[in-house]
């Protein structure tokens, strides 16, 4: 049994992560700023800003008493905006910073005091990073962050045995952005519990050999 921390994770995605960590047998915390989803009754931090290392460091140092120490955390926490970069706001690129990138920076800067050997961090990114449409510079700039994020903390970890990897969906499935683009095929959309699957992939000991890589998530289910 593993214990996990899943940052973000009162979000559609986080819940489903947890959820099927939780199905495995692992000690799950999550710590969000969003409040728990009613009737959640496990280990939890509510209005927690994820992107204030002050704020993060005292719910980590709270769950991770509780479940008993950490060997891996899940960075979930983020958000998208659409617009085109002559027509938007540098506040949007700003926003997008914050609650993308700065959050999984934060996280696992906190997340590293308390890992051992052998632990485990998968961040969130997305394949817009590699490659961004029309309107989607900011979000896909904060994502191509956390991309070269996970590479360089995969390397400064590697001599403690810390793995650090990221998924990079493409779509998810979710109901917000099945509201946004009504007309998209959504079976080509990827899952929350198909991602939710290849995060544990990464998180187990199935994993062991694989850090520094953002494996791209494609296919629905």
């Amino acid at each position: 049994m593993a214990r996990i921390i899943v940052a973000g994770g009162f979000g559609i995605l986080g819940q489903a992560v947890a959820k099927r960590l939780a199905a495995s047998g692992h000690a799950v915390a999550v710590i969000d700023m969003a409040n728990a989803p009613a009737g959640y009754d496990g280990i939890a931090q509510s209005g927690v800003d994820l992107a204030d290392e002050g704020a993060v460091a005292s719910a980590y140092a709270d769950v991770v008493g509780r479940l008993g120490g950490l060997d891996g955390v899940v960075n979930v926490a983020g958000g998208f905006a659409w617009e085109t970069v002559a027509d938007g706001s540098l506040d949007t690129w700003d926003r997008m910073y914050r609650i993308n990138l700065r959050t999984t920076v934060t996280s696992c800067r906190v997340a590293l005091a308390h890992l051992g050997k052998g632990g485990a961090i998968v961040n969130v990114g997305a394949a817009a990073a590699a490659r961004a449409d029309a309107g989607m510079g900011a979000y896909a700039a904060s994502k191509a962050g956390v991309a070269t994020l996970t590479q360089a903390l995969a390397a400064e970890n590697a001599d403690r045995a810390i793995r650090v990897n990221a998924v990079l969906p493409t779509t998810l499935d979710t109901p917000a952005n099945r509201k946004d683009m009504p007309d998209a095929d959504f079976s080509t959309w990827v899952s929350p519990n198909a991602a939710a699957d290849a995060i544990a992939f990464l998180l187990s000991d199935a994993a062991r050999a694989v850090t520094g890589e953002g494996v791209r998530l494609s296919l629905g289910g």
